[in-house]
């Protein structure tokens, strides 16, 4: 089995620990016994061994086929056809765009190195995984909160007909803009990683593709953690959270005051709602897929003996943080196809046509167009 960072993660820390775990073997050195503080090796697990062996690439490739599958289609739409080019949907193929990229990029490798023990891929794929994982991170998090500022404004501010073509306009640049800064978050971490040689005996060493050089411990990988969790979790939560809290509110009072209002605002208002309610679907997914890991990372590089207090409960809450953070690239698509018709016929027609007849295919085809057609031109953004 080969290591990775494990999202900013190899267990090993270039200090002096007594206790060091790998993904793939328990190691434990006792410096009392030494004098000189290199400590002796006394235990080792073979990867063959371990459980996490056999499961973890088994879910990396239910992740590569659902997020393939899902996220290309999802991409294929938006290119297709013209009616789905609405400014939410831009946000979500932005979205889609970032998780395949992901998918592609870097799942192939990172669930496929529990075959080995070492990192097999050499040093630019090590950058390179690091670097896609941190934009898809970074492009996902901006963008779901741009999505509900624009829910919160299609809501609450609604903007008038004439300025959809600009509001169009204003999300690609948006979009472009959130990539542009999510590749600029992404550069620290590409740069810095490396293929860390550590020996597991006196006569063998393994490669670890780590992102937090020696020289720079230990408030280097503290800030790392830190500002991710802050930057590409808490603070966008706290805006997202707000956001919805005053759509709620405001949904809240026109449901009370709805007696005698224009009967096409409201059907506009309830479509604008189910948007919001996708929106509020893949915020909870990422808000779910995340926490697991921003909690270990926290706990490990925040607590001074952590490889001391490292036991199986953690070893099983960083495997499970580990595979959700990319599950994530997985289910948004899923999402859309529980929630939205629109979608889900579109789904229906590019990868279930096998299953359906060609009538039923081309009567929901026409459905989802027309439904889509009459949306746009409403101004519904659905």
């Amino acid at each position: 089995m080969a290591f990775s960072e494990e999202n900013g993660l190899c267990e090993v820390c270039p200090s002096t620990l007594p206790l060091v775990n790998f993904s793939n073997m328990t190691l434990t050195f006792d410096d009392r016994l030494e004098g000189n503080g290199t400590g002796n090796l006394t235990e080792y697990v073979p990867y063959e061994e371990r459980i996490e062996t056999y499961v973890v690439p088994a879910v990396f490739a239910v992740v590569f086929l659902a997020g393939f599958l899902g996220n290309g289609t999802l991409i294929c739409i938006f290119l297709l056809h013209k009616t789905m080019r609405t400014v939410p949907n831009t946000y979500i193929m932005s979205l889609a765009v970032g998780d395949f990229i992901l998918i592609v990029g870097t799942v192939p490798f990172i669930g496929t190195i529990y075959f080995f023990e070492t990192w097999p891929y050499g040093e630019l794929i090590c950058k390179v995984s690091e670097f896609l994982k941190d934009v898809s991170m970074g492009v996902t998090v901006f963008t779901l909160t741009m999505l509900s500022l624009d829910r919160y404004i299609a809501i609450v501010l609604p903007i008038k007909k004439h300025t959809r073509s600009n509001a169009k306009t204003r999300t690609i640049l948006i979009a472009l803009g959130i990539w542009m800064v999510s590749i600029v978050l992404a550069l620290p971490g590409a740069y810095f990683s490396f293929l860390w040689e550590v020996p597991v005996s006196k006569h063998k060493s393994i490669y670890v593709c780590y992102p937090f050089p020696d020289h720079m411990m230990p408030w280097y990988p503290k800030l790392i953690v830190l500002v991710k969790f802050l930057l590409l979790y808490k603070i966008p939560l706290i805006f997202i959270g707000s956001f919805y809290i005053m759509i709620a509110r405001h949904l809240i009072i026109s449901s009370r005051n709805n007696v005698g209002q224009n009967p096409s605002h409201l059907k506009q208002l309830k479509s604008r709602t189910k948007v919001a309610k996708i929106v509020l679907a893949f915020v909870l997914i990422f808000a779910v897929c995340f926490f697991p890991s921003h909690v270990f990372l926290i706990w490990y590089y925040f607590d001074s003996n952590s490889n001391y207090h490292y036991n199986q409960y953690w070893h099983s809450w960083k495997i499970m943080g580990y595979v959700l953070t990319f599950a994530n690239s997985c289910l948004n698509p899923i999402a859309l196809y529980l929630i939205s018709s629109v979608f889900r016929n579109y789904f229906k027609k590019y990868l279930f046509c096998c299953c359906c007849k060609p009538q039923e295919i081309r009567r929901e085809t026409i459905t989802g167009h027309s439904t889509t057609l009459r949306n746009t031109m409403e101004g519904r953004n659905v």
